[in-house]
């Protein structure tokens, strides 16, 4: 009774186990890293911090209220008219800043570009974290592809163990021979499990990247590697790169915004002006109420911002030079990836063409032959390994083409800018 209660219990854990561990294709992992990626949220909130100094630029000067209680006879010593030391007053007036022409609305319009140049940069983090989480759930592919073929590998030779065991105990084969292929077992068994600990480093870092704070065991990605021909135009690479790439697009922006920057350093060098309304009152045996009308402004004969501008104008060529260097680098990381899809998809052809079958073929046929008894072990192994060798060469350049195509799109912006 006990056991018909825990089974199905168990079954109903496991299957809600398969559930909550839902296999990701490459597009996915990547919106669940841009929804979940610790570092990106970090840099997600200097927009908001940007559109708050946004509301502080457009703030006016606060009015200035002051008040004050004098001719005071704390000391009794008597207020009169001979004495002249009264009589008592009290009198309040409003300080209010009049800016100089051009500073509010230099300081709006540079927060404003600021916001713009921060908006960019974050696609621009964007950009990199896409082509960081296509990069590593490729390595995660071919780990997976390693251990898939250490598995088939290792199937192979355990097959081959079982009917050298029964020939040897038929007497028609040498029990050095047996030896012979549980020594080669063992070394594909070592082989797997070097594998299985690649993919599951593959896992963790994959996982890291997606901003999961625990690790789950049935995570997978079950996507391809792609392996189909894509038209690539070099000319057309550069051009898009220069028109959507955001870190370009940002460093252009910021050139913008020290010469809003300069505008500003200007306007502050002219003068603001206090104006100040007062209201006077004497009590006592003098009933005075006046008001007060004063106007105050400093006289720029030293300080008229001359650093600040010269500082803001160097600043501004200085990011020129920087956006015209940037598209120099552009334009290397386009043929630098242009070269790289080249060089991955000539391989790719040349790997997946004869090569994998010619392998396939002399394995199988030295298998058959050592199950025969018509070839020996080694050339058996010699076959094996070269046919090992092929497929990883095969995996290793649909990986590399596969890599080949997110690097492209990440080098022209198409992949923030689809």
């Amino acid at each position: 009774m006990v056991a018909r209660v825990i089974l199905p219990c168990l079954a109903i854990g496991m299957a809600c186990g398969q559930e909550a561990s839902q296999a990701l294709t490459i597009d996915q992992a990547v919106d669940e890293a841009l929804r979940n990626n610790l570092a990106l949220l970090a840099e997600k909130q200097n927009v908001p911090i940007s559109k708050a100094r946004e509301i502080q630029a457009a703030l006016r000067p606060n009015p200035v209220i002051n008040f004050a209680w004098d001719y005071l006879d704390w000391l009794r010593r008597g207020l009169t008219i001979d004495n002249s030391a009264g009589p008592s007053e009290w009198n309040t007036h409003m300080d209010y800043i009049i800016e100089g022409p051009g500073k509010r609305p230099g300081r709006i319009a540079l927060a404003r570009l600021a916001t713009v140049v921060t908006d960019l940069r974050l696609i621009d983090s964007i950009r990199l974290m896409t082509l960081n989480v296509r990069s590593t759930c490729v390595e995660y592919l071919l780990a997976k592809e390693g251990v898939d073929l250490a598995r088939q590998n290792l199937k192979v030779f355990n097959d081959i163990i079982r009917v050298n065991e029964a020939k040897v105990q038929a007497g028609d084969l040498a029990g050095v021979e047996l030896i012979r292929t549980r020594v080669a077992q063992q070394q594909f068994e070592n082989t797997l499990r070097q594998a299985e600990l690649r993919l599951r480093t593959a896992a963790n870092d994959l996982q890291q990247m997606l901003g999961r704070k625990t690790k789950d065991p049935g995570f997978d990605i079950v996507d391809r590697l792609n392996e189909r021909p894509v038209v690539v135009i070099l000319s057309e690479m550069k051009s898009q790169a220069l028109e959507q790439r955001p870190d370009l697009q940002a460093q252009r922006k910021d050139a913008e915004r020290a010469a809003a920057d300069t505008r500003l350093q200007k306007a502050l060098a002219k003068p603001d002006y206090t104006a100040s309304l007062m209201y006077h009152h004497q009590y006592g045996y003098s009933n005075g109420r006046t008001f007060g009308l004063y106007l105050q402004f400093p006289l720029p004969f030293n300080n008229r911002n001359q650093g600040e501008i010269a500082r803001s104008q160097l600043e501004t060529r200085q990011a020129e030079l920087r956006g015209q260097s940037l598209e120099t680098v552009i334009s290397t990381e386009v043929e630098n990836a242009y070269q790289q899809y080249m060089s991955a998809w000539n391989l790719l052809e040349r790997t997946k063409g004869s090569l994998m079958a010619e392998a396939k073929q002399v394995r199988d046929i030295m298998e058959f032959s050592y199950r025969r008894g018509e070839a020996s072990l080694l050339e058996f192994l010699d076959a094996q390994r070269a046919y090992i060798d092929a497929v990883q060469s095969y995996n290793a350049a649909r990986g590399d083409y596969t890599k080949s195509l997110f690097l492209i799109d990440a080098v022209t912006g198409k992949s923030v800018n689809p």
